[in-house]
């Protein structure tokens, strides 16, 4: 599986942030050597060379390894959400097409995610820390993308009460993760299928 390109590459996402606390910057500077090197490559002695500081400093500051994979998951759960968030906000008057051009968009920038094909290209190793956060242990990862979409949907009409409301986010969202994983075509053609569904239970 290709590396595509580096995040901040998507013209459909905002340009990304530079680091600016020693959290970020040891995050990143993570991210840079996974995607170069791989995840068993990836140490807290290594990091602290990167940046500079101290190992103590490194553990002080990030915690175990599993912390920092947890860490470098949702750092780019952020970059995927800003284009979820985006999505919503060009189509103020149409949920399905908010829902339609956020999926294209998560599925487009998964596909072409450096980070992303570095952890599926992990586990066929013996680094197995890494995948369970985006399938069997992705709770953190599901509940942050439910809040941002459910935030926005209350903006739009829909004839639901909030129990079934909840339970077709939690549908969407994690029928886009499943396609993130295991992508099953061109990404603005899998998001007019999700479409579909989703305007089939949003009523």
């Amino acid at each position: 599986m290709p590396i595509l390109a580096q995040p901040g590459a998507d013209p459909d996402l905002p340009p990304e942030a530079p680091a600016t606390t020693l959290r970020e910057k040891l995050v990143e500077a993570a991210v840079r050597r996974m995607t170069r090197e791989g995840w068993g490559k990836v140490t807290m002695a290594r990091l602290a060379d990167d940046v500079g500081v101290s190992r103590q400093t490194v553990y002080n500051e990030i915690g175990t390894k599993t912390d920092l994979a947890e860490a470098m998951v949702l750092r780019e759960l952020d970059r995927f959400l800003a284009g979820v968030t985006r999505s919503f906000d060009e189509n103020p008057t149409d949920l399905i097409g908010a829902l339609r051009d956020s999926a294209r968009r998560v599925l487009k920038y998964a596909r072409d995610n450096a980070l992303l094909h570095a952890v599926v290209s992990a586990t066929h190793g013996a680094d197995t820390e890494l995948l369970p956060l985006l399938t069997t242990h992705s709770e953190s990862l599901l509940d942050a993308a439910k809040a941002v979409v459910g935030e926005r949907v209350v903006d739009y009409r829909v004839d639901l009460p909030p129990e079934r409301l909840q339970a077709s986010i939690d549908m969407v969202v994690r029928l886009v993760l499943s396609h993130v994983m295991q992508p099953s075509g061109d990404p603005a053609e899998t998001a007019e299928g999700i479409a579909w569904i989703a305007a089939r239970v949003l009523r």
